[in-house]
């Protein structure tokens, strides 16, 4: 009898698990993928937005086109979920899963950061990117700030992409000596793991006139003034903010949260619920929340449903993990 794969979540992390299941098992497995959206889309194409390169209609890729055997993919709306019975309630029905993984990502909090949402700016979400591209169209002096809001967040080199790229604008437009960019953040460091990475960071921004200030966090936001946490305040001209990440609501009530993210076992994403695994953002490990990783982590993942399918045993521990 076929066991029936539920995967919340059609991101790099759920797209990767349902194209191994589908590959590899469709024998064993029945796959539902489940999404609320439409189409998918790469991070970088956020950027190309912001830049005016392209607009919404180039940088979907729609869920349609998705053809693997045994996979059934359903834009619906996960409402609930239980972690003990397996089972998920969305808008549209609900679903039994033998395998059920969580891979809904991270939600940003752009409410944790109050006068946020009034008085700044974000390039982390499309909709965000394409409003940020109408802001900078008509900005052509002052001091841009780019705060990162809290940490863990996605992509970590995209706020000093950002801050590149908007020097080459600026540059491209004539205005460049007439604007400043500081970028703030929690880190000590660009990419705190590797110093030679960060220090090749601070050199390409130096180069570039960016500031950059380490271990402090922007705490609230009014007209002109971001809050530092330390104490104090940095005058802006346009706040560029990297929201407060979290897990979606509906993972927050379903009680698989702790601190923030889901716990996981490092040598296979399971959880502490039977049969239920989380990859990609929304998992809790010491891991850079990247498309790459989440893809590794489908394939850890997959292979331990079909250990478990073949009544194995498996014993790796992600290496993703500690990157």
């Amino acid at each position: 009898m076929t066991k029936h794969v539920v995967i919340l979540g059609a991101g790099f992390g759920g797209l990767e698990l349902a194209t191994l299941m589908s590959e590899s098992y469709s024998d064993d497995v029945r796959v539902t993928l489940i999404d609320r959206n439409d189409s998918f889309g790469f991070g970088f194409s956020k950027l190309d937005l912001l830049l005016g390169r392209k607009e919404m209609e180039d940088v979907r890729l729609p869920y349609a086109a998705i053809s693997k055997p045994g996979v059934d993919f359903r834009q619906e709306n996960v409402t609930a979920i239980d972690a003990d019975a397996r089972s998920v309630t969305t808008d549209a029905g609900s679903y039994e899963a033998d395998f059920l993984a969580i891979a809904l990502g991270a939600d940003y909090d752009h409410a944790a950061t109050p006068g946020f949402e009034e008085h700044g700016v974000e390039y982390y979400s499309f909709a965000g990117a394409r409003r940020m591209r109408d802001v900078i169209a008509g900005f052509d002096s002052g001091r841009i700030v780019i705060g990162i809001l809290g940490h863990p967040f996605k992509c970590p080199p995209a706020p000093f992409e950002g801050a590149l790229l908007l020097h080459d604008l600026l540059t491209e437009r004539g205005v460049r000596d007439e604007c400043e960019i500081h970028v703030i953040g929690p880190m000590a460091a660009p990419v705190p793991v590797t110093q030679g990475v960060s220090q090749a960071f601070l050199s390409v921004l130096g180069e570039r006139g960016i500031d950059y200030t380490g271990q402090e966090t922007v705490a609230a936001v009014d007209a002109g003034e971001a809050h530092l946490a330390s104490g104090g305040s940095v005058p802006f001209d346009l706040f560029v903010g990297v929201p407060v990440h979290r897990v979606p609501d509906v993972v927050e009530a379903s009680g698989l949260a702790e601190n923030g993210w889901i716990p996981v076992d490092r040598n296979n994403l399971a959880t502490r619920f039977e049969g239920v695994y989380a990859i990609g953002d929304c998992a809790g490990l010491p891991m850079a929340k990247a498309g790459i990783f989440a893809e590794a982590a489908a394939g850890i993942v997959a292979d331990d449903i079909a250990a478990k399918l073949s009544g194995e045993e498996l014993d790796h521990a992600y290496e993703g993990a500690g990157s």
